[in-house]
């Protein structure tokens, strides 16, 4: 499986992001240990929302979709 997922800063709860990845659990633990450089100062992060999809390409495809504005507009409405 592969998920995109959507995390929100606990200590500041403006701040958002939209990842992609094969081991959820794994990702997550990561984001909030600080070692993607992205997120690290926004720790600790809640998950909000996340997708599995059985196509890689699918995954990725719908991650690009919500970092777009049409696509931060759908979430924004029924995601977050």
């Amino acid at each position: 499986m592969f998920y995109v997922y959507m995390l929100q800063s606990e200590s500041n709860p403006k701040q958002r992001y939209i990842g992609f990845t094969s081991d959820l659990k794994k990702r997550f633990k990561s984001h909030n240990e600080g070692a993607s450089k992205h997120t690290a100062k926004y720790r600790p992060w809640r998950l909000v929302t996340y997708l599995g999809f059985h196509s890689e390409r699918r995954a990725r495809e719908f991650e690009y979709y919500l970092k777009t504005g049409s696509g931060q507009a759908f979430a924004n409405k029924r995601l977050w």
